[in-house]
């Protein structure tokens, strides 16, 4: 008695890599927009309005016309390739909401720090905070209209970033710009993580 040959079963596709990204950086320097921009699902945003409440707090010198701060996070997600997504966590800028920096920073593969130019002063405390934890982190100069332009080794130096550090240029309104520089931050957080495997144990 004859049988058919059966068809071999399709391989499952793998699922992809989730990867935690952190947004940080400075109060008003564009996180929620940058998240927002890149976002394949509608983000999850928890901006409050300014009050007069907060503004002994609220430095608006340069973003005279923000009108709504994030007070807890900005939540997205972009898929990068069938092998890897990201999700995108955005930190509330000031000081007051720090508190919640070291929850959103559990598990994050590298984290984006926004700047502005006209305000470089904001970036310093972000910056601190990723390079105290040992996050690897990619610097994004966000173009806001108007703002001075600098060349990135004159914007590197005045950040003190490390050669290794990316620094980009970004507008933080445009998904494929945002996408660029989470691309670079990607690439130079796997390289960190392999480059860490291969490091001596200390002694």
């Amino acid at each position: 008695m004859a049988f058919g040959r059966s068809e071999p079963a399709a391989r499952p596709t793998p699922a992809p890599t989730a990867l935690k990204i952190l947004v940080a950086g400075g109060f008003g320097v564009g996180k929620t927009t940058f998240t927002g921009a890149v976002s394949e699902i509608k983000p999850l945003r928890s901006e409050e309005a300014l009050t007069e409440a907060g503004r002994p707090y609220d430095d608006l010198g340069g973003v005279e016309a923000k009108a709504t701060t994030t007070v807890a996070m900005d939540f997205g997600r972009i898929t990068l390739s069938t092998s890897m997504v990201l999700y995108l966590f955005g930190t509330p800028g000031q000081d007051r909401f720090w508190f919640l920096w070291d929850e959103l920073a559990q598990g994050a593969l590298g984290a984006v720090v926004l700047v502005d130019t006209r305000r470089l002063e904001e970036s310093f405390a972000a910056i601190d905070y990723v390079e105290r934890r040992g996050i690897p982190f990619a610097v994004a100069v966000n173009l806001f209209d108007g703002a001075p332009t600098h060349p990135v080794p004159t914007v590197r130096a005045a950040l003190d970033l490390d050669p290794d550090v990316p620094l980009l240029l970004c507008d933080a309104r445009r998904r494929e710009s945002a996408r660029e520089v989470l691309v670079a931050l990607v690439e130079h957080s796997l390289r960190t993580a392999a480059a860490r495997q291969h490091l001596p144990a200390a002694p």
